[in-house]
């Protein structure tokens, strides 16, 4: 599909692209260049308190698993049998 570079550098990406991907009005995109090639790609963006939030939860359960706190499962069917009380 092709699209036209407009004024001030702004070009209009096909529908049928943003149908494809689900894409709608605010949605964040990543521009970059590669060897001479524009890539365009969606990303999601998350406030940092949410991140810095969950970077503590991670680092809070590391310690419990490494204190024996938290079992760790070879598997999931290890995992739902404790769960049964098996």
């Amino acid at each position: 599909m092709l699209a036209e570079l407009r004024a001030k550098s702004q070009i209009t990406i096909p529908k049928a692209i943003v149908d494809k991907l689900g894409l709608s009005e605010g949605d964040k995109l990543e521009i970059f260049e590669k060897d001479g090639m524009i890539f365009i790609v969606p990303v999601a963006v998350y406030p940092k308190k949410y991140l810095d939030e969950l970077k503590n939860e991670i680092e809070e359960t590391k310690t419990k698993i490494v204190s024996g706190e938290r079992p760790v499962f070879d598997n999931v069917d290890a995992l739902f049998e404790k769960l049964a009380g098996k």
